[in-house]
């Protein structure tokens, strides 16, 4: 009979409650920045057609981050403190992309949700079964992301000026964003 091995943990990786409280701390703070996302490009686009598509997509987001709100104290898991700087970065991404205009506003969804379906889907993954209505959760919120990446691929992202450029830099930023949150 062979016997069970747990995963390798090295010296300095988080326990596995730890990783779960870093999970919601992150994804808390990327529903947050979401939001706020979505908050400046509806400043600048308002009710347009294009404007009416975002608010659909925020009215996702901010679902999912009321759950997250409920999750952290419920876990017992503090925010990030970079809270403060989503907030205004969020909030100054999306007017800005909304004012090289609509498609420059998909391109900055499409972008976003990208990295976000590959940290959503790691996270799947790395989540033990014990942790299933948590998985559960993250599946539902990761097809939601994808349907809005879609939704700004069907709404002319790729059209957007610079859009090679724009996407880059916004998926670098979110990374830096995922990274930062997870351990702050």
């Amino acid at each position: 009979m062979a016997i069970p091995v747990a995963p390798q943990r090295l010296p300095g990786d988080p326990s596995p409650d730890e990783a779960v409280a870093r999970m919601l701390r992150v994804d808390h703070a990327g529903e947050y920045g979401a939001v706020r996302i979505y908050d400046g490009q509806l400043a600048v686009l308002g009710d347009s057609p294009a404007g009416r598509v975002i608010r659909h997509m925020a009215d996702q987001e901010r679902a999912h981050l009321s759950a997250f709100d409920r999750l952290l104290p419920e876990r017992h898991v503090r925010p990030t403190v970079l809270s403060p700087l989503w907030y205004v970065a969020g909030y100054a991404l999306g007017a800005a992309t909304a004012f090289l205009g609509p498609r420059a506003a998909m391109a900055c969804t499409v972008a976003v949700e990208e990295v976000i379906d590959a940290h959503y889907a790691g996270q799947i993954r790395s989540l033990p079964a014990a942790e299933a209505e948590l998985k559960a959760t993250l599946d539902e919120f990761r097809r939601d992301e994808l349907s809005h990446r879609d939704e700004g691929l069907a709404h002319g992202a790729e059209q957007a000026p610079g859009y090679v450029l724009l996407s880059t830099g916004i998926k670098a930023a979110s990374r830096l964003a995922i990274w930062l949150s997870t351990r702050i």
